[in-house]
C-alpha cells in the first residue's frame, strides 16, 4: 500500500511540474509576439523660427595712401648746382626743385642763335633775288632749308636745358631730401619724394564671398589706432580680379574726412556696412550639423524628427543666418542632437 501511494504522489508532482512549464513557455512567446519594449521619446528644447532684423558687418584691415605720389629722378646726369627742396613743406605744380649745370648747353644754343640770324638774313636776300631771277629755286631752297634746321637745333638744345630743370609733377608736400648741392646725380637716384597729402585714399581687400557687395560710391567708416574719432569714405573703385593667394578682392576708396591725424602709411581699421536684411532667419549655430559639404538641421514634425538641407549665410558670435532650407515657423531642434536621427521619437520641454 505504501508504494502505491509513493507512485501516486510522484504521478501527480510529475504532471503538476509539466503543466507549469506548458505555461511559462506560453507567457515567454507571448512576451517575444508582443516585440521588444518601446523608448520613451527624448526630451529636446527648440526654436521656432521667426523674421528677425540683420545687418551685415564686416571688419578688415586698411591703409592709408595719398591721392598721388612720386619720386624724384633727374632726366639727365649733371652736376647739381641748385638744390630748393625744403623738408616737409608744400609746393605748387611746377616749382623748380633743383637745376644741374648747364652752361654747355647754353653755349651751344647760343653759337645755333648766331647762325640762325646768318642763316635767316641770307634767305631774305635770296628770297629777293629769286624775285627777280637773279638766282634759281634750288639755290633759294637750300638757304631756306638751313634756316629750318638751325631752328630744329635749337628746339632739341631747348629741350636739353629743361631737362635740367627738375620740377615738382603737381602740387604737394616734399618729403626727405637724398642729395646736397653740389653733388653729380645720375637719372637712378632719387632726389625726394612728394605726395598730394590734401586727398588721402583708402586701401583694404574684402574676402572673395563679399566681393559682389562692394558698390563704387558706398559709404565705409575706418578708425586708426591712437585716435577715438571715426572717419568716413567712399568706395572709388575695386581691382579687376580676385588675389588668387588670399582669395580677396582690393579696394580702394576716397576718405571724406579732413584732420592732421590723418597721414600716408597709417593703419586703419575699416568696418563695412554690406545691408539691412529686416525679414532673416537667424538660429543658434550649434543647432547646424555639418555633414560633409553639406549642412542640416533637425526639425520638430509631429512628434518625430525631420532631417532638412540647409543653406547658411553669414554668422555672428551666436547664430547664423539660413538662407534656404526653412521657413517661417519652423520648429528647430537646438540640444540633444547626439541623440537623434530621421525619424526619432521627441518631445519639445522648452521653445524658445
Amino acid at each position: 500500500m505504501t508504494k502505491t501511494k509513493f507512485f501516486k504522489t510522484s504521478l501527480f508532482l510529475l504532471i503538476f511540474y509539466a503543466f507549469a512549464a506548458c505555461n511559462n513557455k506560453k507567457k515567454d512567446n507571448t512576451a517575444q509576439a508582443a516585440g521588444p519594449v518601446k523608448q520613451p521619446p527624448i526630451s529636446v528644447e527648440a526654436l521656432i523660427t521667426k523674421s528677425q532684423s540683420l545687418s551685415t558687418n564686416i571688419e578688415v584691415p586698411g591703409t592709408l595712401l595719398a591721392n598721388e605720389t612720386t619720386e624724384i629722378h633727374p632726366e639727365v646726369s649733371g652736376k647739381l648746382v641748385e638744390l630748393n627742396i625744403k623738408e616737409g613743406s608744400f609746393v605748387s605744380q611746377g616749382t623748380l626743385l633743383a637745376k644741374i649745370y648747364d652752361g654747355d648747353l647754353q653755349a651751344q644754343k647760343r653759337k645755333l642763335e648766331v647762325q640762325l640770324k646768318i642763316a635767316q638774313q641770307t634767305e631774305n636776300r635770296q628770297a629777293q633775288l629769286l624775285k627777280i631771277q637773279g638766282i634759281s629755286q634750288q639755290e633759294y631752297d637750300l638757304s631756306l632749308l638751313q634756316v629750318h634746321n638751325l631752328n630744329a637745333d635749337i628746339d632739341i638744345i631747348n629741350e636739353a636745358l629743361r631737362k635740367t630743370e627738375i620740377r615738382a609733377p603737381f602740387s604737394g608736400k616734399l618729403g626727405f631730401k637724398n642729395i646736397s648741392p653740389g653733388a653729380f646725380i645720375t637719372p637712378s637716384l632719387i632726389i625726394c619724394t612728394v605726395s598730394q597729402v590734401s586727398q588721402l585714399k583708402l586701401q583694404f581687400t574684402v574676402p572673395e564671398k563679399y566681393s559682389s557687395l562692394i558698390k563704387n560710391g558706398q559709404q565705409i567708416d575706418f578708425t586708426l589706432d591712437g585716435s577715438d574719432k571715426t572717419f568716413n569714405a567712399n568706395v572709388s573703385a575695386t581691382e579687376v580680379y580676385i588675389e588668387e593667394n588670399s582669395r580677396s578682392l582690393s579696394v580702394r576708396a576716397i576718405v571724406k574726412s579732413h584732420d592732421p591725424f590723418l597721414v600716408p602709411g597709417a593703419f586703419a581699421k575699416v568696418k563695412i556696412v554690406l545691408g539691412n536684411n529686416e525679414n532673416a532667419i537667424l538660429i543658434p549655430t550649434e543647432a547646424v550639423i555639418p555633414m560633409g559639404r553639406k549642412k542640416q538641421v533637425y526639425l520638430f514634425n509631429g512628434g518625430k524628427v525631420l532631417v532638412t538641407d540647409i543653406v547658411t549665410g553669414i554668422r555672428d558670435s551666436t547664430n547664423i543666418q539660413v538662407i534656404s532650407g526653412l521657413k517661417l515657423g519652423d520648429t528647430v531642434i537646438t540640444s540633444g542632437l547626439l541623440f537623434l536621427k530621421q525619424g526619432s521619437d521627441v518631445r519639445i520641454t522648452k521653445t524658445n
